[in-house]
């Protein structure tokens, strides 16, 4: 998918990115609040950041990730700073003596959509039209790098009191419970630069174009700001052309219970949506760091799933359609929920094995957004 760009990302941009970007995050990928100001700040004083599709990169280009790693709830509270993201990737220079070339998103989720672009105005290199996801997952193994075969390390992170800690894995699933681990003791939040990659690699595992496409989808949000339901037709044919898939409204109502908590790093727990109608079931929806799963059920305890990961869940408020990120999704809000097929990525036999619901405890195979609906 292609939409218009410039070619850099300006401060004036940085408001529809974030709309965008946290639709697309599915509940996670932490608030965008902060590094939003962060990034205004940042491109005030250095610069627009460029922008650059993925096809423009040298195929020896030396790109590296990097991004927030812990629960979203915290990030309320341990803010993210400029500091962090210039010891990472100066610690990741030193550590690897490498000079990074690009860089890029590990997923198109809220305040991790603009970490990349706070360090490539920095350091004046530029930021890939792209991410891991097209949505935020919660593990290291889930984003399309790992599943194309790159390997996370070598890593670094760096925590609020500037600690360096420095990692070498054989496998992503290991180094996700490492930095997982030091994300809970570092408390639960840290700064990495992973998974190194040459551009010729990252032209075949990333989802392309998701920047710009989230701008585009901020621009949607805002030039409606009204009922959700008014937002169907304009978001549906927005995404049939791009490359993900269909986008339905699937639910109106308020929010009659929430409750998570950090386990493992992770928000973990569920939400319950009460319909505005009467003698409709509720809707439940089940969380890690994301909305992961959709379902209703009836008075017999009999449930209905409606929507799964990798599919997106998207949580809106009903009267304006600002997307609500899963730690600001309180008891009382009246909002309405979309869901979106995912990028075909992860859709192979090979992504579903590190992204389908059985990855994360449910006892479903992955049904399409579309089939789940003929059903």
């Amino acid at each position: 998918m292609t939409y218009d760009t410039t070619g850099i990302i300006q401060a004036s941009d940085l408001n529809e990115l974030s709309l965008g970007s946290v639709f697309l995050a599915t509940g996670g990928g932490g608030d965008p609040y902060v590094p939003k100001l962060l990034a205004e700040k940042v491109l005030e004083e250095y610069g627009s950041a460029r922008l650059v599709k993925v096809t423009e990169l040298a195929d020896d280009a030396h790109v590296v990730t990097i991004g927030s790693v812990g629960a979203p709830t915290v990030s309320l509270e341990l803010l993210p700073s400029v500091a962090e993201i210039r010891d990472a990737l100066e610690a990741y220079e030193k550590h690897t003596n490498k000079k990074i070339d690009a860089l890029v998103s590990f997923e198109i989720g809220g305040g991790n959509s603009l970490i990349p672009i706070i360090a490539a105005a920095i350091y004046n290199i530029p930021v890939v039209d792209g991410d891991g996801m097209g949505r935020a997952l919660p593990e290291a193994q889930m984003m399309t790098y790992a599943i194309a075969g790159a390997k996370p390390t070598p890593a670094v992170s760096a925590d609020y009191e500037g600690n360096i800690t420095t990692y070498s894995a054989q496998t992503t699933a290991t180094y996700e419970r490492h930095i997982r681990a030091m994300s809970m003791a570092s408390g639960g939040m840290i700064t990495a630069v992973e998974h190194p990659m040459t551009g010729k690699f990252l032209k075949s595992a990333i989802i392309p174009g998701t920047l710009s496409f989230a701008i585009a989808i901020g621009k949607t949000l805002n030039a409606i700001r009204g009922i959700a339901t008014l937002a169907q037709a304009p978001l549906s044919n927005l995404f049939e052309r791009s490359e993900y898939g269909a986008c339905q409204l699937l639910y109106c109502g308020k929010v009659s219970d929430k409750a998570t908590r950090i386990i493992g790093g992770y928000d973990i727990g569920e939400a319950t949506i009460s319909s505005f109608e009467e003698n409709q079931n509720p809707l439940r929806i089940k969380i890690k760091n994301e909305y992961l799963l959709a379902s209703t059920a009836d008075e017999n305890g009999i449930e209905t799933l409606v929507a799964m990961v990798p599919d997106l869940i998207v949580i809106v408020d009903y009267e304006t359609t600002v997307p609500i990120n899963a730690e600001r999704l309180k008891y009382g809000q009246r909002v309405a929920v979309f869901a979106v097929e995912c990028p075909t990525f992860f859709t192979t036999e090979r992504a579903l094995e590190a992204v389908s619901p059985r990855c994360f405890g449910f006892d479903t195979d992955y049904i399409r957004l579309s089939q789940l609906n003929k059903r």
